[in-house]
Formats: structure tokens, sequence, C-alpha cells
């Protein structure tokens, strides 16, 4: 339930830490702005507030063409409503439902497609295929706004199959037809060039350094102000490089691809490897109120990796090594089954090549060889699946690499690594403070155990 009181509060300020937690809709325009909109503020009797852009969307207003709503960080996508839905809208934003059926996206959830429906009025007041549809439309206006790209490209890499589909969809959900929008927009950068906004604190300097730390070469590249690295996509292959911009809370993100269909879900996956949406005030609130005594570091991000099955095999090789030792195999397995990107990268092995190779060539026991072919085979196979915590029926794979893969490999924000030692070791600075508490934000804890914990940065984490 929004506070208007807050809310207006915040916008008056145009403070950027509610920016994407909600959107203020003006009655006398018919548009909806986010709490940073540049605008002059209008008077709170023609104001309505709504608690997503989807929701004002439902209730008749359009984006405002200045502050852009489509460029806002989201809500936060693990709400706590339910499992279902949390998986489910994660699955739409990563295209089911435009490379997929409703059924087949049911199919994968274990539930009937009268359900699905039902949890979506309940949660959202749409239906998933109307979810998506608004989805595809903010992720096309950002396009028309911040790229250079032909209309009938921005249509393909929005997911739309028809052209006349994609103008009749954005006329209705944005009130404009693209080439308007388009005319409006203005000079724009080069053709893939996105900005990517966040909600302030943001601990950069952090992250950066966790990332560096564990930086495969030719696979990532980092330095003070940027991190990149080489993606795939099913069968589209590319690179990204995300600079740092401060000043304007977001990062700016440089992307090559070879396949404008699956441009969509790629930004959304860099923005959850850089945890671009975390709600960082809110939940270091929550943190604060269960562990008073924890001195915390603000904004501090979870350390994505590109995928659950690139974080299932760092977790593998990174089992009871060091940092050091973790990243050489990790370097040695890039560097021998990763297919050539140009100019002396690579990408991550796939779960094909892993489960054919005997890994001979890695300086690690055979069972751990035995675990990590076992597990690309049934990753490949279709049989771990991109849920991690159910790994755990697999030999070799344990609670602490299934958990750890969770949190990296899929965002995961309630992950309590009670067994990890430099949790163990940092627990004394909870002061007794159950860590169950701190739920749905475990994850986030035990990012700041290790923070509090020199010796976490030279073991795997």
């Amino acid at each position: 339930m929004l506070d208007p009181a807050l809310c207006r509060q915040a916008r008056l300020a145009r403070d950027a830490r509610f920016d994407g937690r909600f959107v203020t809709a003006v009655l006398t325009t018919g548009i909806y702005c986010r709490p940073i909109c540049p605008a002059t503020p209008p008077r709170e009797a023609n104001v309505r507030y709504y608690p997503s852009a989807l929701a004002a969307a439902e209730a008749g207003f359009r984006p405002c063409l200045r502050c852009r709503p489509d460029s806002a960080p989201d809500s936060p996508a693990w709400r706590g409503t339910a499992t279902t839905l949390e998986r489910s809208l994660r699955l739409i934003d990563e295209g089911a439902l435009e490379s997929g059926s409703l059924g087949a996206l049911c199919v994968r959830l274990g539930i009937g497609e009268r359900y699905l429906r039902r949890l979506f009025q309940e949660h959202l007041g749409v239906s998933p295929k109307a979810y998506a549809l608004h989805r595809q439309c903010l992720f096309a206006k950002q396009l028309l706004h911040q790229t250079r790209l032909p209309i009938a490209q921005v249509a393909h890499a929005s997911g739309f199959r028809s052209l006349r589909r994609f103008n009749d969809a954005f006329q209705a959900r944005i009130g404009l037809a693209p080439r308007e929008l388009r005319r409006r927009a203005g000079d724009a950068e080069e053709a893939l060039t996105l900005t990517l906004a966040y909600r302030p604190p943001y601990a950069w300097h952090a992250l950066r350094d966790f990332l560096a730390g564990r930086a495969i070469e030719g696979l990532e590249w980092v330095d003070a102000t940027h991190y990149g690295r080489t993606l795939a996509w099913g069968e589209a292959r590319g690179h990204f490089t995300a600079e740092h911009r401060p000043e304007r809370h977001a990062f700016r993100v440089r992307l090559v691809l070879d396949d404008l269909s699956v441009l969509a879900p790629v930004m959304r996956r860099i923005r959850r490897l850089l945890d671009l949406d975390a709600d960082s005030a809110g939940i270091e609130a929550r943190l604060r109120e269960a562990a008073p005594r924890l001195p915390l570091v603000e904004g501090l991000r979870l350390p994505g990796t590109w995928g659950p099955f690139e974080a299932g095999v760092r977790a593998i090789l990174g089992q009871q090594v060091s940092i050091v030792a973790a990243r050489r195999l990790v370097t040695a397995l890039v560097a021998t089954l990763g297919e050539p990107a140009g100019d002396e990268r690579r990408h991550f092995p796939t779960p094909d090549a892993v489960a054919a190779s005997d890994l001979a060539f890695l300086g690690m026991p055979d069972a751990r060889r035995a675990t990590l072919r076992r597990f690309a085979a049934c990753y490949a196979g279709g049989e771990a699946g991109d849920e991690p915590l159910a790994w755990t029926s697999l030999k070799g794979i344990g609670p602490w690499t299934a958990r750890y893969a969770a949190l990296r490999g899929t965002g995961h924000p309630d992950i309590w690594l009670e067994g990890d030692a430099g949790v163990r070791r940092a627990l004394p600075r909870l002061d007794g403070a159950d860590p169950a508490a701190t739920a749905p934000w475990r994850s986030y804890l035990t990012l700041q155990l290790w923070h509090h914990d020199p010796r976490s940065q030279a073991h795997d984490r």
C-alpha cells in the first residue's frame, strides 16, 4: 500500500531513491511520471499515485516523454507474494510469451493456465499476456528514445513478429505512433547503447572489486568504471560493456549482439547481473531493524554471473579452494572449451562442451571432475533446470553449492549460507540477532557479513 504523504514528499524532492517504486499520474494531462521528473510538479489535487507503470497504464494514463518511465528501474521482482508468480514474471521477462504460448509457460511452471491467470489478476490486476505486452511496449519506447535502430528493427527487438501488430499495440499502450515518438526523440547515440537506471545508493566499488577478483581473462573485463563480458543467449552471441555513471544513477551499456530478437531478455539479464532493480534503502532498513548492531555498507548489490549454469560451474570449481585457484580452473575451462568470440575473447563453455570433455586439463580431484561432467550433462539434457536449489539431488552438489549458485546465478534475494566459513566468522557482528528475521533479504545479509570478513576475499564465495 502506497503512503500518499511519503509519495508526495518524494516527488516534490525528486528523490532518486524512490525512482521505480511508484509513478505519479496527473489527471489534467493524462500522463504518468517518475518521481524524478524534471517537469513543474502538478498540484496534489490533480495527482494519483500508482505502484507501477503497469497499474497507471491500465488506469488509462500514458508515459511522460520527459522523464521516460520506460527507463526507470523496475520494482523489485521478488515481492514475497508467491514463488510461482515470481518465477513466472522472470520467465516472461526473459521472453517466454514472445517465443512460446501461455500453455507452454504453464507447463514449465507446473501449473494450470487458470491458476496462473488468477495469480496475475490478484497481484497485478492484469493477465499474463497483458503484462508481457506492456513490457514489450516500454522496451520498444526505450529503444526509440535511445537508439537509431529502424522502427522495423525496434519491433523485432521488442518481440513483435509483425510491424502492424507493433504499431497497433504501441499506439494503444503509449498513446503515440512509433514514428511520432521517434520524431520527438531527437538525436540519439549509436544504435545499441542504452542507459539502465538504478535507485541509489549503489556500492559500485564493492561490486567492482568482487567481480574483478574473479574476472576470467578473455571472458570478462573490469576497470575503475566499467564491467564487461561476452554473452550467449540461445544461438545469439555478443558482448557488452557497462560504464558506471553515478551522477545519473545509471549504467551506460554498449552492446554488440548478432540477433536483435533476443535484445530484450539480454538487457534484462544485464540488469540482473548488476542487481540494478534492488531497493537498497528498503532492504537495508529491514536489515537494520532485524540486526541493529551490524554495521552496514550502504548500497551493496548481489554480484551476478551470466546465468545459472555458469554459476553452478563456478561454484563446483570453487569448492574448498582459494579465489586464485578457482579463477585458474575457470580460466582453463574457458580457454579450452569456450567458443572463440574474436579479439582473443571467448564465450563461457556450453553444457554440451563440458559434458563431452574428460576435463583432464583441470588440476583437481577426479570426484570433482565427475561432478562437473554430471552436472553439465544433466543441464544439457534439461534435467537440472534453471532452479539451482533443486540441484542437491545431483551427486556431488550439496546445499552450499546450490545456494551459492542461486545467489549469483539467479539473483535470489533470500539465500542464507549458514555453513559458509566467512559467514560463521562474521556472525558475532550480529550480536545475537536471528538471521531468519532478515528474510526475504538474507542474500544481502550474507553479502554484508562477507564484506566484514577479510578472509572471505581469499576464498571463492
